[in-house]
């Protein structure tokens, strides 16, 4: 590199640039002399007096010159490069000694710390701290062993003790006052058992002493059909039952006596169920509805009003051929109609109920649909009586007993506080008018 700049050099005319050839000696000599960066190297070529003839070898230096400026040119650029890649190693590498400088202080603090704890790495500083550490636990260990003696020696045990006998002591009393509330509380019951069996015996008592008294007084009646039957409560369980059943029937008249003043509606004087047929002939007067008659449970609303507390007779009479029925008050007939279970034949075997409507056969009563009030002269016939046989009944010019049911004392039963007693109906008629 150095013989091509001073080669260059030597063939380098100075001032302008130029390559002159120098005259008076022998031979050609070049002159060398400085240029400006930059000095275009190109000969002016004057057109005027151009060279015609220019020889190989100029030709051939200046393209080597040409050649030799570039490679200079190309030269100075890689040194600078390579400057500024040096100045870069240098501040890196300054940078590395400070790391280094700094990374040799941290070495030598972490000298001192341990991963595994607080413990020195040096083996003496160790040792030591060890000591220290099992000291502290035996220290700790002499503590939990004194205090689990003065623990098991001290007055904590006694006391505890004292704690659970009294404890035991107030739950022995609790459970003595609650085995003496319950023997208090059987004998009560016991009591109240006896009491009511006492208060059972003297209620069976007291009837078995009324029914005496009414069979004793069954002979003070004047004939066997002078008594009426009482049915004072709506309730379930008074009722009075005839002891005679019905035939197959196409036509009835059934006549009574009633006296009643309740409220709303007297309920239902009597009813004739069947196996199959609770309703099979009903009367009854249940809220603020008229009287109705049932036959197989149909229904025709009959225009009768007997709730006045007076007494009453009363005539249904009712026949299979269209269903025809009648209804009489005090011998007087207040309404007709038909269409009543016409050609249904009243069927037989059935039981009759006074004072209860029947959902089963001779049971399961409805205390809103009981009777009240009394009853008497309660009278089936199997055919439809004349209009005058009613009124002399009920003018009590005349008595005629049922023929399929007549009211005689042995054909009636009462049950629970139902009561029989004797009366003449037509004085005690006169009597209320």
């Amino acid at each position: 590199m150095i013989a091509l700049f001073v080669a260059l050099l030597l063939v380098l005319a100075p001032g302008s640039g130029k390559v002159a050839r120098a005259s008076g000696a022998k031979g050609n000599r070049f002159l060398c002399t400085a240029v400006p960066t930059g000095t275009d190297f190109n000969c002016p070529v004057d057109t005027n007096s151009r060279v015609q003839n220019t020889s190989p070898q100029e030709e051939e230096l200046r393209n080597t010159i040409i050649q030799l400026r570039e490679i200079i040119l190309q030269q100075k650029e890689t040194i600078v490069s390579q400057q500024g890649t040096i100045k870069e190693l240098n501040s890196k590498l300054v940078r590395c000694e400070a790391d280094a400088k700094s990374r040799g202080n941290a070495r030598r603090k972490d000298y001192s710390k341990n991963t595994m704890g607080d413990l020195p790495r040096d083996p003496a500083e160790t040792v030591q701290q060890l000591g220290k550490t099992m000291q502290s636990l035996k220290d700790r260990l002499e503590n939990l062993e004194q205090l689990h003696a003065n623990t098991s020696s001290g007055p904590f045990p006694n006391e505890l003790k004292d704690l659970l006998k009294h404890r035991l002591s107030d739950l022995e009393g609790q459970l003595l006052t609650r085995v003496a509330e319950l023997e208090e509380e059987k004998s009560q019951l016991y009591n109240e058992t006896a009491a009511h069996r006492q208060r059972t015996e003297n209620t069976l008592k007291t009837l078995l002493d009324r029914i005496t008294e009414l069979e004793k007084s069954n002979s003070a009646f004047k004939s066997p059909e002078d008594f009426k039957v009482s049915l004072p409560l709506r309730t379930n369980y008074l009722y009075g039952r005839i002891k005679k059943s019905l035939p197959e029937m196409y036509a009835f008249t059934v006549c009574m006596w009633l006296k009643s003043s309740a409220s709303p509606g007297i309920g239902t004087p009597f009813s004739y169920g069947v196996p199959g047929q609770a309703n099979e002939i009903v009367l009854i007067e249940w809220g603020n509805n008229p009287i109705e008659l049932l036959v197989n449970d149909k229904v025709a609303q009959l225009p009768l009003s007997v709730s006045d507390g007076r007494w009453h007779h009363i005539c249904i009479t009712w026949t299979t051929r269209d269903g025809f029925w009648e209804a009489y008050q005090d011998g007087e007939r207040l309404g007709t109609g038909e269409n009543l279970a016409p050609w249904h034949p009243i069927k037989p075997g059935g039981v009759i109920i006074l004072g209860q409507e029947q959902d089963i056969v001779g049971g399961r009563f409805d205390a809103t649909q009981a009777f009240v009030g009394e009853l008497s002269h309660f009278n089936m016939w199997d055919r439809v009586l004349r209009p005058i046989d009613i009124s002399a009944m009920a003018n009590c010019s005349a008595y005629m007993p049922g023929n399929v049911v007549p009211w005689v004392d042995a054909n009636v039963e009462v049950f629970g506080s139902a009561t029989k007693a004797a009366l003449e109906i037509c004085e005690d008629r006169l009597f209320d008018s």
